[in-house]
């Protein structure tokens, strides 16, 4: 792979991850928006936060000679708060379903 397409891998996957993360983060501050399966969204969209960061971190590291991973770092910051705290809420759902 060239360097110029690998930038351009790591940039989309980038700032998908980073998209990801706002939208879980949005979804975790205003849990009225989606009330039925809330939790599990924002579960889901940590996961894929923290999934296309790593990626994007992986491909510009193996890639790209002078890589600053600033921003994949940031959207993995910003996956595990959102699986965090989306963790919390789910596992009081379980808890609540349990009793």
């Amino acid at each position: 792979m060239s360097a110029d397409t690998a930038r351009r891998n790591v940039r989309l996957l980038s700032w998908s991850g980073l998209a990801a993360g706002v939208i879980g983060g949005l979804l975790i501050a205003f849990p009225q928006v989606l009330p039925v399966g809330g939790p599990w969204v924002q579960l889901a969209l940590g996961i894929a936060t923290l999934v296309l960061s790593f990626r994007a971190r992986r491909v510009g590291i193996a890639e790209i000679p002078d890589y600053d991973g600033r921003l994949s770092l940031a959207a993995a910051l910003l996956g595990f708060l959102v699986i965090f705290f989306a963790g919390q809420v789910a596992w009081g759902v379980l808890v609540a379903v349990a009793n």
